[in-house]
């Protein structure tokens, strides 16, 4: 989801605060026997309270497929069906609200046909464009429900902060629907800085951020806002809380059904991987956009068997690689069969996806003289993907250079431990590393 040169461009300032969350769990709203194993969605638990969090309020919602309930029915067709949500808008991020555009693409602004709602294109939209929308649909509550899959180039996690910036404007109430974070709450990989900020990476937090949500929207709000915007949302943030989810508990663990994010994010395991293989997004490797495997298939015409056995030798944690061979329908290599690598998930709970990316990186960098990174005519200051992948051009200096996987993953380590200090008051899940 970050093959996206139009990304809107953004500041970066810090202060401290904090905001709130609603309490109690209740049950779910619908859904089958045993369904989550006692994990409950903040849209689920909302749906059982009747919508309560929301009445009286003139309401737009920040969606996309994700946002389902337990019966897998969308969240927006479940408010507009109870007659008890007064739903003015919704705004569609990358790939649109119903989830028909690919990566870098949208839905127009357009009536649903289901519901006769407006949806309004939102992807890229920077926060005027965003508020305008917000004032002509009438809103005075902005919802936010989407599945994120935990690395900071996923990129709705910046469309909420967008959506955050324009409730400030708008003097709207902003409301998270969370939802687990599929590769669990532990902090990983470099800090983002502020010479590198861009739409998929729009703000100073690491690459893997251990965060829901949720979470990261009372991070956005405490640490961010009132520098970009003046003012905080404070007790106009809410955040209808996950029941039953722990920080240690991966998106295997909650039993939820998982719904693509996005057409190349196919299954948990992706996400998994996704934080570390997404950096071949900015080389010449194909990090396997179409194939049915993509970011777990990656390679090039020029990658043989050899890319394979010494990463296998490495014993990089809780992956194991396949020799592989794969011949791409899209995006890059397309119709040419490419030699690389699948990276197969052994043991989820020890895989440190940054890691990951760093040791293939290494590897691959050392193996292939036709190796190169892909450098964007667009952004002369700053022409490397993968410097805005990684939040500055140290890990690909340090490659360059020759260095050890084990030096690059060390280099981000103080950074990490700060980063890990600084969001620890707006956690709001218990469990594993905080």
């Amino acid at each position: 989801m970050t093959s996206l040169d139009r990304r809107t461009l953004f500041a970066a300032t810090a202060v401290t605060a904090a905001a709130t969350a609603v309490g109690a769990p209740v049950a779910h709203a619908s859904g089958r026997p045993g369904h989550g194993c006692g994990v409950t969605t903040g849209a689920d638990r909302a749906a059982a309270d009747r919508w309560a969090v929301l009445r009286g309020r003139k309401v737009g919602v920040v969606t996309n497929p994700t946002g389902i309930l337990a019966n897998l029915r969308s969240v927006v067709d479940e408010m507009h069906g109870s007659g008890r949500v007064d739903l003015r808008a919704v705004f569609g991020p990358e790939h649109g609200f119903r989830g028909t555009a690919q990566a870098g693409d949208a839905e127009a602004t357009h009536t649903d046909p289901r519901t006769g709602v407006t949806v309004y294109d939102a992807y890229g939209a920077g926060a005027d464009s965003l508020s305008a929308m917000v004032r002509e649909a009438g809103v005075d509550t902005v919802v936010f429900d989407i599945q994120d899959v935990g690395a900071r180039f996923y990129t709705y996690i910046w469309t909420m902060y967008t959506a955050m910036r324009a409730a400030v404007r708008t003097g709207c109430s902003f409301v998270v629907l969370d939802r687990p974070n599929p590769i669990g709450g532990t902090a990983r990989g470099p800090m983002m800085t502020t010479a590198f900020t861009t739409g998929v990476g729009a703000k100073e937090i690491v690459q893997a951020h251990g965060m829901t949500v949720g979470e990261l929207a009372r991070f956005f709000d405490g640490e961010f806002l009132e520098g970009d915007e003046g003012k905080r949302l404070g007790d106009a943030l809410e955040v209808v809380e996950v029941s039953g989810w722990r920080r240690d508990t991966l998106f295997a663990g909650t039993d939820l059904p998982w719904v693509m994010p996005s057409p190349n994010m196919p299954t948990p395991d992706t996400a998994l991987v996704y934080p570390g293989t997404c950096l071949f997004e900015g080389t010449n490797l194909s990090e396997g956009r179409g194939t049915t495997r993509p970011f777990e298939l990656v390679g090039a015409p020029f990658v043989d068997h050899r890319w394979a056995e010494r990463l296998q030798a490495r014993r990089v944690p809780g992956v194991d690689f396949r020799e592989a061979y794969f011949n791409p329908i899209q995006s890059k290599h397309v119709g040419v069969v490419c030699g690389g690598v699948q990276v197969h998930v052994t043991d989820p709970e020890r895989l440190d996806g940054p890691r990951l990316g760093a040791e293939m990186l290494v590897a691959a960098r050392a193996l292939y003289p036709e190796f190169a990174w892909r450098k964007d005519a667009y952004d002369p200051q700053r022409p490397y993907w993968v410097d805005k992948l990684t939040g500055s051009p140290r890990l690909r200096e340090m490659v360059d250079a020759g260095a050890s996987a084990d030096a690059v993953v060390a280099a981000w380590r103080s950074e990490l431990a700060a980063f890990e200090r600084r969001r620890r008051p707006y956690l709001l899940y218990r469990g594993g590393r905080a």
